[in-house]
This record gives C-alpha cells, structure tokens and sequence, in this order.
C-alpha cells in the first residue's frame, strides 16, 4: 500500500462537513467524484448511471446428459455517457475448462468442456463468435458501437455441460443439480472502471448489474424446479394438492410438507408429461439461479418481513430426506432468520418475495436462494444458513462489488451472523464462536498476508489474508463502529446508507462518506484506522500508578486497531468492577491512553478484557499488584 496522502478541502454538507484530512482514493476512483458519478456527500453524484439489462431466457436442463441450454434475449441499455465498441460476456461457469486459472489442484469430475455459442446476434445482425477460446470473461466487438443513452437487443443461444463435481453448482447427485451462473451475460460497465474484465477464479465472488428477469426451465416429469424470483405457472407444472399446498405455505407461519418422499416416488408431485416448463420472473436484481431435483423433499412456511404493511416472504426448503437431516428444521431456521434480520439488523424489511435453501455442497448465497451443506450439526448448520440469508442485504440488495470489495459484503454478513447468534444461542456461545471461526486463525498467524490492510483490492490479496480481511476483520470494524456510535445512531447512519444505496453499486468510499453523513459525525480517523492500515489486535498494560489516592491506567495500543475493550478491576475485597470503553478512547492518541481509575479502594489486579477482539499477546494484558 503506497503511502497515505491527503486532501486540504472543506467540503460543506449542510449540517455535516467533510474534515480537510481524506480517506486515500485511488487515481480511478477519484475521477469518478470528479465526474460527479458519486459525491463526497455519501449520496450518488448529480451524473451517476448504471447499466441495465432486461433479459428473456428459455432454459432447458437434460436430466441424462447433464447438458444446460438456452436461448435468451437481452435488451441492454447503456445509460453512461461513453460509446461502447465492445461489449464483454462473462461467463462464470468456464472456471470448469483446463485453461482457467484456479487458487488450487482440481479434479478430473470438475473438468467441463465449458460454454458453446451456436448463435449470437445484435440488433438482428449475426456475429461469428468462437466462444471456445473464452476464457470466464469474453469480448465482441461491435459492428456499430452503442452510443450513449440507446440500447441494442443480443440474442445468444447456448449450452454447456453440469460439472459431475459440484462446488457452487453442478451435480449435487446424477439426479440433483444446482444450476447457477447458468446463462451468458453482459458483464458490468461501471463508472470507474469502465468493463469488468476480471477472470473469476473459483475464491472470487461476483458482481452484477441489477436486471430485469423472465425465464423458463424445461425440466423432464417429476423434477421440481426451484428458482429465484415469483414463481409463474404452478398450477400448469404441479399437481393440484401440491400447489395448494404451496400456496398455503404462502400465507402461514406453519411449516407445511409440500411434497413428501413417498409422493415424489409415486408420481404425485409435477404434472405427468415428459417435460415441463417452469416459469419465473425478477425484476432488478443482480442474478437469478435455479435448482432441480426428483427427490428432494420440500417443505414451506412464511412470516411477516414488514410490520408496517403485513407483507409476507415465503421460507421454503428442499433436501435428500436420507442425507439432510440438518434440512429437518431450514424453514424454521429460515422463518426466524427472516423475521429477525427484518426487525433487528440490519433492521430494514426482508426485500424479496422468498427465500429457498437447498441441499448441496457450497455453502453459497444466491439471491432467494442458498447451496448449503449437511454438516451433521444443527446449530452450525443454522450459523451458516443465517449467514448465506444475511447476504441478501449485502451484496443484492446493495450492488456490492464482490470481486474488487470482498469485506463490504463478507463483513456484514459475518457481522449480522454474530447478532443473531446472540439472540438464537447467547452472548456466550456467539462470542465462542467468533472467535473461534472468525479471529483466532487471523490473530495467531503473524504472516504478512493477515495485515494487509482491509481497502486492498480483494482480487489481489493473498494467501488467508483474502478471508480473514473480508470476514472477520472488516466484521469487526463494523462492530467496533456500532460500539463507538451506540446502537441507535449505528442503526440510523447504517439505514442511512442502504437507504441511499440499495439498488446501485456503492464502493467503500460512499460507505464511508454515508456513514458520516448518516451519523452527523466525521468518522474518517475511525475508518482510515480500520481500513487503511496494517494495524492488528493488540493492546498492553505498560503503567499503573497511584498519587494521593488517585490511580490511572496506561495502556499502549501495540496493534493499533481501534477497538473497545474492558478494564476489569479486581479489588482486595473480594469485588470487581468493569468499564467499558469504546473506540472513542482511540480518537486523540491511537497509539496510548491514559485511564484515570475513580476508586480509592485497595486494587488487587487488572485485565483488559477485549472479548471478541482477540488480543495477539494476552500475557501484557493483566496487571498484577505486587
């Protein structure tokens, strides 16, 4: 990281003034403020556009040959003000062909021959495409470039082969296949880095322009398809008792069977003709995924995500009632984890008609959709179903830029999964478990892949240091923000920021200026200390002293993370006392502070608790009177 340099500008924002010390921007980014695409305000700028897609596909999924083909339709409109001669094609699932880059050693099962374009036109005009020399991300060139403000129709028709060994998608088993990234599409033309051309390796995450969606899955008698977005047709593609059964669940909180083991045997479930064409829509979102399978069972509940209005989001599941047993209770799970993150945090309504958790291999949100495991544990298995759900407000609901800013949407999911933790299981056990998955690993490796500091682009991040920077080290900035501010401003600066961002592409930079302008409060010493620096968790008692009865606490922040901790004061009677101090304490002097300790009674010991900050060197941690 170069050195940080800063800005001398007073910006006025009403009743809240940037400070004339800057957060670092690179080059690219600072020419998008220049632009007026984004604004120091924390609001998108007078000039901010995004690009926007309307697709229309017919999907077809051959349950013997494990071919996936389509045909879609995308009218793309380009709303910026540059002309594009090229457009870029991502294609996520070409990480299965031999030539794509990978973090790591695959096996022959995950290995595909990768994408074949039969057919690709604009505006009507045919385009000779050799999509077998794409890598994830192709490139056309345009026979007429697409000026600004106009659009242009593509047409693609496609087919690629369902990996025998499923990571994200592919086969679950021969007969179960979670089908996502499963179709071409136009990659992001963003206002400051213009195509995202970004090979996608199988660590990276994505990012996506918010679309509009119709489509349809051609899936062989008595595969029950499982989709993002309002489910169309139900009565064309079940069986009259199981879509009432559906639509039942629709409208209670009551966990319903909507198709059993034995039903599914017997035929009872889909219509019985040889294929059936299940229809879907979704409008402006980043993605729309699908699974299917011949004997998953699924089950189905709802609860009210919006108090105001009573809106209901339907909770639903479906697993392999032989191998799921963590399954038995995902829609309970999913009930409880809609309605919390609804009202408590993030505290803003569940956005989407649905959630569906289906049995797999990844672990992997998907928007209304997660890929979970059986882990053979109940309590971790719910742990990371509420985690994959919290990702439903970062990164879909918010655009969040995966690839490039990995912890603004791991952070807070990371940090919502230890809230509800909270709630579902106790302080105690949430904290054990943080520390356990989410710093210990971090703090007891002093390589210097775990320090590099949290703003680096998270493409370009090695080793542990790419996870523990979008998990648990921006989690806990994001907590350490809440106890600086106070649960009510938090909430208020945090609604402030989705409230201005959801549906757009916010990078770290209008989260920081959101959340000043959110607070009331200029927080850029705060942020250039958690995101811009190679600090880590360490903090050490170095003093204490007592002059007439008055007794202080020096201690030295060795790590430099601003973080809260506790001083526990232990007294020769027997009794102790905490102060809590939050990262306030760090805002003059990040280096060291001096506590004054408000007792004339006999102090025994003393130890800085930093509970889920793990400290690095926990032995300078406690102070002993001799």
């Amino acid at each position: 990281m170069k050195k940080l340099f800063y800005l001398a500008l007073l910006i006025g924002l009403g009743t809240y003034t940037v400070s004339a010390q800057e957060l670092y921007m690179p080059r690219n980014i600072k020419a998008a403020y220049q632009k007026g695409t984004r604004s120091m305000t924390g609001q998108p700028g007078p000039n901010y556009w995004q690009n926007h897609g309307r697709y229309h596909m017919d999907i077809k999924v051959d349950a013997e040959t494990k071919i996936v083909s389509g045909q879609e339709e995308i009218i793309y409109s380009n709303n910026s003000s540059d002309t594009l001669k090229t457009l870029a094609i991502r294609f996520v699932n070409n990480l299965h062909k031999p030539t794509s880059p990978r973090s790591g050693v695959v096996s022959e099962d995950f290995l595909t021959t990768g994408l074949n374009i039969s057919s690709f036109s604009v505006d009507g005009e045919i385009y000779k495409v050799d999509s077998k020399n794409w890598g994830t991300v192709g490139n056309v060139r345009l026979k007429k470039p697409l000026n600004p403000q106009s659009k242009i129709t593509v047409k693609i028709d496609w087919d690629y082969p369902l990996s025998k060994e499923s990571g994200r998608e592919g086969q679950i088993d021969p007969n179960s296949f979670f089908v996502a990234y499963s179709y071409p599409r136009i990659s992001v033309y963003d206002d400051y880095n213009g195509w995202d051309r970004i090979p996608h390796t199988d660590r990276a995450e994505f990012y996506n322009d918010f679309n509009d969606y119709v489509f349809s899955v051609k899936a062989p008698k008595n595969y029950v398809v499982y989709a993002t977005g309002d489910f169309l047709n139900p009565d064309e593609v079940l069986q009259a008792e199981i879509a009432t059964r559906l639509k039942k669940s629709h409208n209670t909180d009551e966990i319903i069977h909507i198709a059993t083991e034995e039903e599914l045997k017997a035929g009872k479930v889909t219509a019985q003709n040889d294929w059936n064409t299940w229809k879907f829509k979704a409008d402006h979102i980043t993605d729309v995924t699908f699974a299917l399978s011949n004997h998953y069972v699924w089950d189905g509940g709802s609860v009210i995500v919006d108090s105001k209005t009573g809106r209901r989001a339907s909770a639903q599941a479906a697993y392999n009632p032989t191998t799921g047993k963590d399954f038995l209770n995902s829609v309970k799970y999913n009930i409880n984890a809609l309605a919390w993150f609804s009202n408590n945090w993030p505290g803003i309504p569940y956005p989407y008609v649905k959630t569906i958790a289906f049995q797999g291999f990844a672990d992997m949100e998907y928007p209304m959709m997660v890929n979970d495991s059986n882990f053979g544990d109940p309590v971790f298995a719910q742990l990371v179903q509420d985690h994959e759900v919290a990702h439903t407000y970062f990164p879909f609901y918010m655009g969040i830029n995966e690839t490039r800013y990995a912890y603004m949407d791991e952070g807070w999911a990371t940090t919502f999964e230890y809230l509800i933790g909270i709630a579902e299981h106790g302080k105690q056990a949430a904290d054990d478990f943080y520390k356990k998955f989410r710093v210990n690993q971090y703090i007891n490796d002093k390589s210097a892949e775990e320090d590099q500091p949290v703003i680096s682009m998270s493409d370009q991040v090695s080793g542990a240091g790419y996870g523990n920077n979008s998990y648990g080290k921006a989690s806990l900035s994001y907590l350490a923000l809440k106890d600086l501010l106070g649960d009510v401003v938090f909430k208020k600066a945090l609604h402030h920021y989705m409230n201005t961002w959801n549906g757009k592409h916010p990078i770290p930079w209008d989260y920081f200026n959101s959340i000043n302008a959110g607070s009331g409060q200029n927080l850029n010493w705060f942020f250039q200390n958690w995101f811009f620096t190679n600090n880590y968790l360490d903090l050490a008692i170095t003093k204490v002293a007592t002059v007439k009865g008055k007794s202080t606490l020096n201690i030295k922040n060795v790590g430099g993370f601003s973080i809260p901790f506790d001083v526990v004061i232990s007294y020769a009677d027997g009794k102790t006392e905490t102060i809590h101090k939050t990262p306030a304490v760090w805002k003059g002097n990040q280096k060291e502070v001096v506590i004054a300790l408000n007792t004339t009674k006999k102090i025994k010991s003393i130890t800085l608790d930093n509970g889920i900050y793990v400290d690095a060197t926990p032995k300078d941690n406690v102070y002993e009177v001799k």
